[in-house]
């Protein structure tokens, strides 16, 4: 099974001699990297590039190219590396783009040479910068592993070989870049056609001269052979896996002047780039399972038909689909009927400037056919709005029952069937977003995994969206049973052992929502009570954080002390600001801004009116936090169309023991684990 990396995460590799699959949107450079215990590379000779494409146990392509093959064979590098670097960057001084943040986000493949994926990891969040560090096999108590790691650096080759601390950083990067331009302008084999309604990219040479990234600079072979891998055995895009493939984003399309690798050109006869196994743009989707609609009927919609690698993929796209067609079509029928009432206002504007149509039938008339007209637009635009949602609600409809739990309601009967996972998700679901006009729609609200901010359940007294008031207890007492939701669904999707749960209540006033948690066993400690509690957790995870940064910025990541707990950290505070002083307030803002990038999550259940008292202080605070409510409410307005969303937690149903069985599940699985 292949595991889908995301940013820091490791997969164990059983295979030493391995090929590295990149592919991008836009030709790019693949440069590999040997570094020692620490990461350093100590000289240019621990570089595998285009200029120098061969190192001990390394070789990589000698130009510029929207798909590479790396070949790996970690029995081979020297005994004193212990780290290998896949590096990427753009080519510099042509015509292409200067930032991965313009191009789609390159896809990184580790497999086996009979092309079995192991592990892959999509590069995005990158924006200016130019190089990035994509892949790092490491050595780890004699075996070895893979990370994804997703550094990127806007100064390019040199910032990038730099922060390695070569010392010739400036004077390689120059010469790498001086190789890619010379294969650049080398390069002999033009793009192929655009693909036929078949799929088939073929064409007609005669007998061209291929550069030195497609034969190893030897002449083509009369016979039809597979290609060979550098260390032996027949390469990925033989039986088994599909070739390069491209990165997975919504819209994706084949690159036009993307060069394929033949696989056994016969000169002067046709090349045939087809491949019973290669795919040369973003994966198809599913094949649909409704039968097809009628003329001039909408489609029927399917559960995961958006682009992805992955059902999940799919899935996700999917929804975030849907969100933005809401958000697209209640704006443009907000907009119609802004229009419709504009000019309404300005038709009864010149009506009633005229003296003369002021008083009598012509007036009313006017007035008559201007509301009509008025009248009309808004029909029309609502009458459009209406088959989009109804076109919405249908996909809703399918789209909901098929969701994995990390992504489902807890009324979904997928958790019925719950079992610990053994990987990540890409993303959990916080909520249920909706508009005013399309009340019946509820978009399923995803955040990506590990989260990236901290959450803040509000517990302060507001009126709801329906107009009904809350008081402060139950308010209080909503909010708490909505983080332990939200904490039961993040331990319940990480794999056993790689979620770990802390608890702050003080004044023990959320003894009775944290009881699932207490009683089947999945928090590290009972929850921490008075100001000595508040302390002692506070001072263990704040440093945790300052150990774990001082290693990850020292390169010395893997140097943790033995026994050191590497899952995921959440910290739950509850009553805040009740047992507080000083110092603590401190440590917990330097956790909420500092702690996600190192592992230490926060999720704050507060009434921000409370902690007044601490004037300005605490104000970024609040706003590094993701505000939920424990009621439905419309605060979250998002900055594409600037609409007000309505957000609804998601909770147990009344009398359901659903959280109950997943949380024993966790525990037992816990137990195993240690």
């Amino acid at each position: 099974m292949t595991a889908e990396l995301v940013r820091g995460q490791n997969h164990p590799l059983s295979q030493a001699r391995l090929e590295i699959r990149i592919s991008a949107g836009t030709p790019i450079v693949a440069v590999a990297a040997l570094g020692d215990e620490n990461g350093r590379i100590h000289g240019v000779e621990w570089v595998a590039h285009p200029g120098a494409p061969t190192q001990p146990g390394l070789e990589v392509p000698r130009q510029a190219a929207a798909d590479h093959r790396l070949a790996v064979d970690l029995d081979a590098v020297p005994e004193a590396v212990h780290r290998v670097g896949v590096l990427l960057a753009l080519p510099l001084g042509g015509a292409g783009p200067v930032r991965f943040g313009a191009v789609a986000a390159p896809f990184v493949a580790v497999t086996g040479l009979d092309g079995e994926e192991i592990a892959s990891y999509t590069l995005t969040g990158l924006e200016a910068e130019s190089a990035v560090v994509a892949l790092e096999l490491y050595r780890r108590q004699g075996a070895w592993k893979v990370r994804a790691v997703g550094q990127g650096y806007a100064g390019g080759l040199a910032e990038l070989l730099t922060d390695q601390g070569l010392p010739q950083a400036r004077q390689l990067a120059d010469s790498i870049n001086d190789a890619v331009a010379q294969g650049l302008a080398a390069r002999s084999v033009q793009a192929p056609p655009p693909r036929t309604a078949d799929g088939d990219r073929s064409r007609q040479a005669a007998a061209p001269a291929l550069g030195p990234d497609q034969g190893g600079g030897t002449a083509p072979q009369p016979n039809p052979v597979p290609p060979m891998s550098p260390y032996g055995g027949q390469t990925p895009g033989g039986p088994g896996r599909p070739g390069p493939q491209q990165p997975s984003y919504p819209g994706a399309a084949p690159d036009p002047d993307a060069v394929t690798q033949p696989s056994a050109p016969t000169a002067g006869s046709p090349i045939d780039y087809s491949h019973p196994r290669r795919q040369n743009a973003a994966p198809p989707p599913p094949p649909p399972t409704a039968p097809p609609a009628a003329p001039g009927q909408p489609a029927q919609p399917v559960a995961g038909d958006a682009t992805g690698w992955s059902m999940e993929e799919r899935l996700y796209n999917q929804v975030w689909g849907m969100f933005e067609d809401l958000a697209r079509t209640t704006a443009a029928y907000r907009s119609a009927v802004d229009f419709a009432e504009s000019r309404m206002d300005k038709e009864l504007e010149q009506v009633l400037s005229d003296p003369r149509s002021r008083i009598g039938g012509q007036g009313d008339a006017a007035r008559e056919a201007a509301r009509a007209r008025h009248a009309e637009l808004v029909a029309q635009a609502r009458e459009a709005l209406d088959r989009d949602l109804n076109q919405l609600a249908a996909e809703a409809d399918v789209v909901e029952p098929a969701l994995p739990a990390a992504y489902a309601r807890w009324d979904n009967p997928v958790w019925h069937a719950y079992r610990v996972p053994m990987e990540i998700p890409m993303a959990l679901r916080l909520g249920d977003l909706h508009l005013p006009e399309a009340d019946r729609i509820r978009v399923p609200m995803l955040v990506r995994l590990p989260l990236e901010r901290g959450l803040w359940i509000d517990s302060g007294a507001a009126g709801t969206s329906d107009g009904s008031y809350t008081d402060s207890h139950a308010m209080s007492r909503l909010a708490m049973e909505t983080a332990v939701a939200h904490a039961a669904r993040l331990l319940a999707v990480y794999p056993a052992g790689e979620f770990t749960v802390h608890v702050i209540d003080p004044a023990g006033s959320g003894a009775q929502s944290l009881a699932p948690l207490v009683q089947t066993g999945v928090l590290a400690a009972p929850p921490a009570r008075g100001a000595a509690g508040v302390a002692d957790v506070l001072g263990r995870l704040t440093q945790r954080v300052d150990l774990v940064q001082m290693a990850v910025r020292g390169g010395a990541a893997d140097s943790l002390p033995p026994g050191f707990d590497t899952s995921q950290q959440l910290l739950i505070v509850n009553d805040f600001p009740h047992g507080f002083d000083d110092r603590a307030v401190n440590q917990l803002r330097y956790l909420a801004d500092e702690g996600p990038a190192f592992g230490v999550h926060l999720m704050m259940v507060a009434d921000r009116e409370e902690s007044s008292g601490y004037g300005p202080l605490l104000d970024p605070l609040w706003r590094s936090l993701l505000r939920l409510t424990p009621v439905a409410d419309d605060h979250l307005a998002d900055p594409w169309v600037g609409h007000a969303w309505t957000y609804e937690p998601t909770l147990v149903p009344p009398g359901s023991q659903v959280l109950q069985q997943v949380l024993s599940q966790v525990a037992a699985a816990r137990t195993k684990f240690m």
